[in-house]
């Protein structure tokens, strides 16, 4: 029933309002398997947004901090993090930080402190809203925020949900890629009844497609099977580029523009602005419009995202038959 529910897009109104409240919109990114590309997902999402000029916000959420680590950022235990800003101590200004490679990109780094988060949140007052007062403030300041959440559907997890416009969910093309995703949707849809009934789905993206077997074939057609328009067109490769970018501490369109997984990137990223510009179609479920003059004029991916270069790393490797 819940399926259903999702495909019928009964809140594709609340779009209307935030237009007029010009706040950015958010992202998060679940899926409760680890490995399924989640971080490369927000970070390549965020970055390729950025690019564009639009003003983006990534939120670490993992305590694993691998989208920290991956911008570059080492562990840093006197570094304000996501644990501060759920602690509800600390100010955005003083828990934000710039990614100097791409003007547009800010990240909320996190660090392993935001383990004990979700033991102390049992206990607290309205411990589902958290995450979403927190970015009360950045909505007015970015125009994009993308969440990074752990592999869990913990109280962290549904803090992200609770704050979040919408949900996009990699799924990796490999055995099993759809176990746990029932459960996601069915959690998603609890949150709608309960705690947030605009959560939209952005869409379904699958990742870690290798073309060369017939079971990353079969994986693609059950998932568009259960999840029909809600897949996006784009699907992610198996890509040791996107492997190696970040221990550069780059995305991958820094990384190596001119990879096969870069470009994956990019076409999301342009499926990504195309929903919510439309407000309809493949995995969109509400509208949302970009917040300034600026951006509109900047929607074209330029040529650092669109593949213009191959980037640090990429030209001693090229020689390297690999599935990047």
């Amino acid at each position: 029933m819940f399926l259903a529910e999702l495909h019928c897009g009964r809140v594709a109104g609340l779009g209307a309002s935030r237009q007029e409240e010009g706040l950015g919109r958010v992202v998060a990114v679940v899926n409760q398997k680890g490995g399924v590309g989640k971080t490369t997902t927000s970070i390549n999402l965020a970055a390729a947004l950025a690019m564009t000029g639009r003003p983006t916000l990534l939120v670490d959420a993992d305590p694993q901090a691998n989208s920290t680590r991956a911008l570059g950022f080492p562990a840093d235990p006197d570094r304000p993090s996501i644990y501060d800003a759920l602690s509800g101590g600390t100010h955005a200004d003083q828990i934000r930080v710039g990614y100097p490679p791409v003007p547009h990109l800010s990240l909320v780094p996190s660090d392993t402190d935001l383990v004990g988060m979700e033991v102390e949140l049992v206990e607290a007052d309205e411990r589902e809203y958290r995450l979403k007062r927190f970015l009360e403030g950045e909505r007015e300041l970015f125009d994009h925020v993308v969440i990074d959440c752990p592999p869990s559907l913990g109280l962290i997890t549904i803090n992200a949900l609770v704050a979040a416009d919408a949900v996009l969910v990699p799924v990796q093309a490999e055995y099993l890629a759809l176990e746990g995703v029932s459960q996601l949707m069915q959690t998603i849809e609890r949150v709608r009844e309960a705690l947030n009934p605009g959560l939209a789905i952005a869409g379904v993206l699958i990742t870690m497609y290798d073309d060369r077997t017939n079971l990353a074939r079969q994986v693609v057609e059950d998932v568009r099977s259960v999840f029909g328009d809600q897949v996006f067109r784009t699907i992610v490769p198996r890509s040791v580029r996107l492997g190696e970018a970040p221990s550069h501490g780059q995305p991958i369109f820094l990384y190596d523009g001119r990879s096969r997984g870069a470009e994956a990137y990019r076409r999301l990223t342009e499926e990504y602005l195309s929903h919510e510009e439309k407000g309809a179609g493949q995995g969109a479920e509400q509208p949302h419009p970009a917040r300034t003059s600026e951006a509109s004029a900047g929607g074209s991916l330029p040529d650092a995202v669109a593949g213009g270069s191959e980037g640090a790393g990429a030209a001693a490797d090229r020689r390297r038959s690999d599935l990047a």
